[in-house]
């Protein structure tokens, strides 16, 4: 006759696997019934007939006991088991901050706890990578812990630590600002007070030292083209920034200091520079470091500055161009109905008019005086502004020059083309400005609206910035108000 038994009568020790008890009645029961506690609570009964083993599966976390009932001719025999522990709940751990600064060479203690559902205090158990950090070393570690339970739940924990400069690694850096600062005004002042001097002695000089007197600022600028020259030799040696510079080419007619791509990508590194610079003494000023990972923030800010500048500067340009073309035009075809020729049209245009287009008609008029054709100057013409009209002028003095034809009705058809495109394009935008006043606004409601909100309460936005998820978001609505100005653009463009 068999005897009521559990394979496993109770566990010992906490563990974080599944735990089956199997019960096997004796051979003689009829019935019994089993009844599963789980923390001293009824968590799960049930009823078997006949002697059959039974199968507990115990899964969840919790401290386990089971009851069972057994009917043997009309008696019922109570057999209990030990307690069975579940743990499959991670212990927390606690710090006082997951970021931590840290001057370098100060002693900082850090505090950490850690708490079992099961274990209770385990605190001692606690492990780290400290031992394996070099504290001495400005920038950013991760600080490492780790504690598993005994059931075997492990937990681990980051904090950042950013080492930053002492306090008197920070005075000296500050001191030798002070000094450079006080060193460039010194040279500034000796400088001025050589200008003055020399400002007062000319007039009773017989042959001043030189022809033209230089003010400071010229200084600068002949200082900075030495500078730009010398980086714009280094760039033109890697085949990825000429490249690049041949996109910065046409920006070359808005700008007087630099003749080249080239020397306006040695401008954008420069910029680039410069704001790092500025960075770095903005941040020793407020006695930190400024970090390795942000410095790529003024780099980028600088190296795009110029772009941004040249890009309005050039529609400005160009704009101005195609205003005062077809005025150009109209010129140039009364001067070909008084008879006049081609060239004498072209000194007329540079002679008559004022800005732009008369900067590049004196342009052409120059280059016709050192031989070229008619032809070759209006490619050239047309290759520096970029207008499409140029291009269609180009193309008909190109076709007059080799078959001739009537040089007065071409420049009529050019100059009545020109009015109704020029008439059509401030129709379309008569009838579109209400709707680009709209845009305009839509664009600008989420900066004042953030301008506002921040200025009645500053900390409203900071989870933004502050958060990962807050920081997710961010990029998220960065990228759709993006996506939002460039759908519009493409929406509201029409070509004429």
């Amino acid at each position: 006759m068999g005897e009521n038994n559990f394979n496993i009568y109770s566990n010992e020790n906490p563990t974080k696997n599944d735990i089956n008890v199997v019960f096997s009645p004796e051979t003689n029961a009829t019935s019994y019934s089993y009844t599963v506690y789980k923390n001293d609570h009824v968590y799960l009964t049930n009823n078997v007939t006949g002697n059959n083993s039974v199968n507990i599966n115990l899964k969840d976390t919790g401290t386990y006991k089971i009851v069972v009932q057994v009917n043997i001719n009309n008696e019922i025999k109570t057999i209990q088991s030990g307690l069975y522990y579940i743990d499959k709940k991670a212990p927390v751990l606690n710090t006082l901050e997951d970021k931590v600064e840290i001057k370098k060479g100060e002693d900082y203690q850090f505090k950490v706890t850690a708490t079992d559902n099961f274990d209770g205090n385990i605190t001692s158990k606690v492990t780290s990578n400290i031992t394996s950090l070099n504290f001495d070393e400005i920038g950013h570690k991760e600080l490492i812990y780790k504690v598993s339970d005994e059931a075997g739940n492990v937990t681990t924990k980051t904090v950042d630590v950013n080492i930053v400069a002492g306090t008197q690694t920070l005075l000296l850096v500050q001191i030798i600002l002070i000094l450079l600062l006080l060193f460039a005004l010194s040279i500034f002042l000796r400088f001025k007070k050589t200008l003055n001097l020399e400002k007062r002695i000319e007039p009773y000089a017989l042959s001043p030292k030189y022809g033209k007197r230089l003010v400071l600022m010229d200084y600068f600028v002949s200082w900075y083209q030495k500078v730009n020259r010398k980086i714009s030799n280094i760039l033109s040696k890697s085949v990825f920034a000429s490249k690049y510079a041949k996109k910065l080419d046409k920006y070359v007619v808005v700008t007087e200091n630099h003749k080249s791509g080239l020397e306006i990508m040695a401008l954008k590194v420069i910029t680039a520079l410069l704001l790092v610079i500025v960075a770095f003494i903005t941040n020793v000023i407020q006695m930190q470091f400024m970090p390795l990972y942000e410095i790529g923030i003024p780099l980028l800010v600088g190296f795009f500055i110029p772009d941004i500048v040249y890009f309005f500067k050039y529609k400005i340009y160009h704009r101005a161009l195609e205003n005062d073309l077809l005025t150009a035009i109209i010129i140039m075809n009364n001067a070909f109905k008084s008879g006049r020729n081609i060239t004498q049209a072209i000194e007329i245009v540079g002679s008559e008019l004022d800005g732009l287009i008369a900067k590049e008609f004196k342009k052409m008029s120059l280059e016709l005086s050192y031989g070229l054709d008619i032809d070759v100057i209006f490619k050239r013409f047309a290759k520096r502004v970029d207008i499409e009209e140029v291009n269609y002028l180009t193309a008909s003095l190109t076709v007059l020059n080799k078959t001739g034809g009537d040089i007065i009705e071409v420049f009529s058809a050019i100059e009545k083309t020109m009015f109704n495109k020029k008439k059509l394009r401030l129709e379309l935008a008569s009838l579109t400005g209400s709707s680009r006043i709209i845009v305009y606004v839509l664009l600008g409601i989420p900066f004042f609206f953030v301008l506002v909100i921040t200025l009645l309460n500053p900390s409203y936005f900071l989870p933004f910035v502050t958060t990962d998820l807050g920081l997710v978001l961010l990029g998220i609505m960065i990228v759709y108000y993006i996506l939002f100005i460039i759908v519009v653009r493409k929406i509201m463009k029409v070509v004429i």
